[in-house]
């Protein structure tokens, strides 16, 4: 839509090495003139470019493809005449390698108001391709080409299933977007482009979309899909790597291109799959080299060498978008003769006399196949791990840090969960990638030395709210809460747990016998003095108010007892297991009380376990794995009697969710009650879906918040399907992460990092509504973070339910 980033920048602010400090941009007789008073190495830096450009003009013009996405050698061109002799735009795509940029002076992009997706299906991505000149024409402003490469291995993972059920029948799809001043007008450019579908090659189909929802939920599966399968199935088999990427041609040269570049992948016995800018003609490729042997790395160059070759052959560029750097830079005198070459070196050494900018990248480069992050010597370590990771010979956990391909979707500071403690920090050791890279340094040792007891990890890992948003949202799904609690459970075996770890890790044994002092118990955490020795103690922080222990418990109350009593009376049909979850047991009573009526009212029988049992969720979250399973074989043999007779069981609390749907499967992959159990635990939303439970009428828009952990396993469409039955306005807010996570918003190191997270994640999204619209919040932390950043009262789902039928 817009051209390359060098087409639209007018002025540049630059530093060299040794301090020069001036601005760039096109430079006419007067502006050459103004360089040349300037004197010292600014004088110096512009006359030389002069007269590089003087010297090298005729192999500029005659050496440069007339290409959209050349992007691969410096921008000698701009310094031509006829364009400006532009300083700035012969620095853009440098990079680093020559100067360090300041401040950017660009245009401003329109940016259209409404946008529709014309998703074109065919037979096979050859003929995607032969179709991109065909729609060019109708001036679309984005043409994304993927194949059954990424679709399918999104599907045998299981992965965005009802995402791709949307695509039209095809083995290889063109993702072509076009915008206007109104849907109308947007629409009508999409469908004259639809129009044209039987005139397509390869058996073409078509689907329009004007829906946001949809048209966002499509678009994810081309900007993640090949990340997503990254790794292959199996981990005995050669993963499919970025070690050919982003070679660009001429669009209406893509077709002929593609096949001739497919049979090289085969000649040499590789497989790969194939995406990209296709409306720029720049490919993208994910191709299973062997960079793990001596021999499979020669393989490698040979086949590197005869792609550029070819890439060339067809007037192309070695590099259409991520630049040159060491992938590239070795081969660039295929692309380039040796006259341009020197330019090149020439342009460098007027900007970089020392060498000393990001030395060894695009001029003079280091070999493609040194500084190799897994090379011949690379050893994947086996590992005793105590979750399985879905791994054999103890290399899950080895295989899981491998997982980070360093996309950097953690990094982003808006949309979806992950990483909240990025968002807050941004700090590179506090986002997911970071943390991944840790790991990975761990097992490697050659930079991490002290191994499990690091505390460089630790210190990381202690701002990790265990969201599990990047279980979620990271296209290669790295999962680090449980690689923090891998590591806590591994770190305390040599050191001392802090005192506040041990409260919070065990509050399931203390918490439902807590009410008999619950009254001192509140006064002494409201009273500053106290509060400032827990800081000192345990590292509490004084400033946040922390939830009131209930006077009087669920499971000691009426209902429950009542209901006790009946247990087992009633049979099997129409009966219904009510998990009593330690923080709404002994914080909020009322949510579970309001559970019973409303599954009661329903007409079902509500059982409750005999013996309290926590989830375990707080022995996760501090790393206390063995009392874990301990407490995992505890709820089991409780529940068998349910699993056996397949009773449902409804979960309240979402954080207890994520631990049978995720960390009990993981702890014992083999165990039957396990995966039962996994299988048998539903969400009330869920439960009242399922059963087709008629939803009472409102009269004002419900305004619900997702629990992290319930996004990351099991996602929010039960309670999407129940709001369709509401009001219209009544919808699933953009909320991210709340950020008070259990213990994480007391403790004195994260207390005002769970804030940051509170009032940029959460805050807006709920002040944003009528203070009239009910909030509804299933996790109790996040009920406690919309009452600390809002002054508004979240009600349980069951509350609601509750209110309203009564």
């Amino acid at each position: 839509m817009a051209g390359k980033t060098v087409e639209n920048i007018e002025r540049l602010e630059i530093m060299t090495y040794d301090g020069a400090r001036f601005w760039v941009g096109a430079t006419d007789d007067a502006a050459f003139d103004d360089h040349i008073r300037a004197g010292g190495r600014r004088a110096e830096i512009v006359q030389s470019l002069k007269d590089l450009v003087n010297k090298y003009e005729h192999d500029i013009r005659k050496g440069f493809p007339a290409l959209k996405r050349r992007v691969s050698g410096y921008n000698l061109d701009q310094l031509l005449p006829e364009n400006g002799f532009n300083l700035a735009r012969a620095l853009v795509g440098v990079e680093g390698s020559c100067v360090a940029v300041l401040h950017a002076e660009t245009k401003l992009v329109m940016n259209p108001k409404s946008r529709v997706l014309a998703v074109f299906g065919f037979d096979d991505i050859y003929h995607a391709a032969d179709a991109v000149p065909q729609l060019l024409p109708f001036k679309p402003i984005a043409m994304e080409g993927l194949d059954e490469g990424i679709i399918g291995g999104l599907r045998s993972r299981g992965l965005r299933i009802a995402d791709l059920a949307e695509l039209p029948h095809g083995q290889a799809w063109l993702m072509v977007e076009f915008g206007g001043a109104s849907t109308v007008e947007a629409t009508a450019a999409a469908e004259s482009a639809a129009a044209r579908v039987d005139a397509l090659p390869g058996q073409a189909t078509v689907r329009v979309i004007t829906d946001a929802a949809l048209m966002g939920r499509i678009w994810t599966i081309r900007e993640t899909g090949a990340s997503a399968t990254s790794l292959s199935d199996d981990p005995e088999q050669t993963d499919p790597v970025v070690g050919w990427e982003d070679a660009a041609v001429e669009p209406a040269q893509l077709g002929a291109y593609l096949r001739e570049f497919s049979a090289l992948v085969a000649k040499f016995g590789y497989k790969t799959s194939l995406y990209g800018h296709f409306g720029d003609g720049c490919i993208h490729s994910r191709i299973t080299f062997d960079l793990k042997s001596d021999r499979g790395i020669a393989t490698w160059r040979a086949f590197l060498e005869e792609a550029a070759h070819l890439v060339v052959k067809y007037q192309g560029s070695l590099s259409g978008e991520h630049g040159d750097g060491q992938a590239k830079g070795e081969f660039l005198k295929i692309m380039y003769s040796p006259q341009l070459m020197q330019a090149f070196s020439d342009f460098k050494k007027i900007w970089d006399p020392k060498n000393k900018m990001n030395p060894g990248k695009l001029i003079h480069a280091m070999r493609v196949d040194e500084n190799l992050r897994m090379g011949p010597d690379y050893e994947r370590k086996q590992l005793d791990s105590e979750f399985s990771y879905g791994g054999a010979n103890g290399q899950g956990f080895a295989r899981a840090t491998e997982r980070c391909i360093g996309m950097g979707k953690c990094r982003s500071i808006e949309g979806g969960t992950m990483c909240p403690s990025f968002r807050a920090t941004r700090e590179e050791k506090y986002s997911t990638r970071g943390r991944a890279r840790l790991f990975f340094e761990l097992l490697k040792g050659e930079v991490i030395k002290d191994g499990w007891a690091s505390e460089e990890i630790k210190d990381s890992l202690d701002l990790c709210l265990g969201c599990k948003g990047c279980k979620a949202d990271c296209p290669t799904n790295v999962d680090i809460p449980k690689y923090k609690a891998e590591f806590l459970s591994k770190y305390y075996k040599s050191k001392n747990r802090g005192v506040m770890d041990v409260v919070i890790g065990r509050i399931g044994e203390w918490l439902p016998y807590a009410q008999t002092g619950s009254g001192l118990l509140n006064s002494l955490m409201r009273n500053r003095l106290i509060r400032k020795v827990a800081k000192t103690v345990a590292g509490l922080t004084p400033d946040v108010k922390f939830p009131a222990i209930a006077d009087s418990n669920f499971r000691s109350g009426q209902t429950a007892q009542r209901l006790l009593r009946e247990n087992g009376t009633s049979g099997d049909q129409n009966s219904v297991v009510l998990w009593t979850d330690t923080f709404n047991n002994g914080f909020s009573p009322s949510v579970l009380e309001a559970a019973v009526s409303v599954i009661e009212r329903a007409g079902f029988h509500v059982q409750l376990l005999e013996k309290h049992t926590c989830c375990g969720r707080p022995y996760f979250d501090v790393g206390m794995l063995e009392s874990a399973r301990k407490n995992i074989i505890a709820i089991t043999d409780q529940l068998r009697r349910y699993l056996d007779r397949k009773i449902p069981i409804v979960i309240l609390e979402p954080s207890c969710l994520s631990v049978f749907r995720d960390e009990m499967p993981a702890l014992y992959p083999l165990n039957v009650d396990v995966t039962r159990l996994s299988e048998s635990v539903q969400t009330l939303a869920e439960f009242v879906a399922a059963n087709k439970i008629a939803m009472p009428t409102q009269s004002l828009p419900l305004k619900v918040h997702g629990h992290c952990h319930q996004k990351a396993c099991g996602g929010m469409g039960a309670e999407q399907k129940l709001l369709n039955e509401l009001d219209p306005n009544s919808k699933i807010l953009p909320t991210g992460c709340c950020g008070m996570a259990g213990g994480y918003g007391y403790h004195q190191k994260t207390a005002d990092v769970a804030r940051r997270i509170g009032e940029t994640e959460l805050k807006p999204h709920i002040e944003g509504n009528d203070r009239e619209n009910t909030i509804i919040a299933d996790g109790f932390s996040c009920r406690s973070q919309i009452a600390n950043v809002s002054g508004r009262k979240a009600i349980h789902l069951a509350e609601w339910l509750n209110q309203i039928h009564e």
